[in-house]
């Protein structure tokens, strides 16, 4: 899964380009299911690489900015996994947040909220998997998307979904 950062930097960017009033709610609930012991629960599915769209959908709206804030959380693990990553060394990529977090704030002028202030680490070193140029792609493509179009191509089963890992 992405890091916080880079959750929060793709939710300010997407309030931003869909030119949207920025929701503290809209940001919560784009780092809400990784706040747990038990993310298969907050994820649908095994684990946050196995994300299943579908099942979120078919229990929850995303009528709430909380809720779009938590489907856009769920989207980007989804892509995050079988699209710009597909095989993540854990301890490496931990890393790679920290060592990429300050240079994301800054960029995108990311506002930590204040129950994440102590959860965000900063190092110096060169990341392996989550490069500077990867997380910023990542970020830029993931918050042009549009989500109501992708829940409704998810719950009816459009193949876009599911070209990666059929897991909707």
């Amino acid at each position: 899964m992405p890091g916080y950062v880079v959750h929060i930097a793709i939710a300010q960017e997407y309030l931003r380009k869909h030119n949207l009033k920025y929701s503290e709610e809209f940001i919560i609930g784009s780092i809400a299911p990784d706040f747990t012991n038990n993310k298969s629960k907050t994820h649908y599915g095994k684990s946050p690489a196995y994300t299943n769209l579908k099942k979120f959908l078919l229990i929850n709206s995303i009528n709430t900015n909380y809720n779009k804030g938590f489907f856009l959380h769920l989207v980007t693990d989804y892509l995050f996994y079988n699209k710009y990553i597909r095989k993540i060394e854990k301890p490496q990529i931990y890393n790679d947040y920290d060592y990429t977090n300050k240079d994301l704030i800054k960029k995108y002028n990311v506002k930590l909220p204040d129950s994440l202030k102590d959860k965000v680490f900063f190092k110096r070193g060169k990341p392996k998997i989550l490069t500077l140029d990867l997380a910023n792609k990542v970020i830029e493509e993931i918050s042009n998307l549009d989500l109501e179009t992708i829940s409704k191509e998810v719950i009816e089963g459009d193949n876009k979904w599911s070209i990666y890992r059929n897991i909707l």
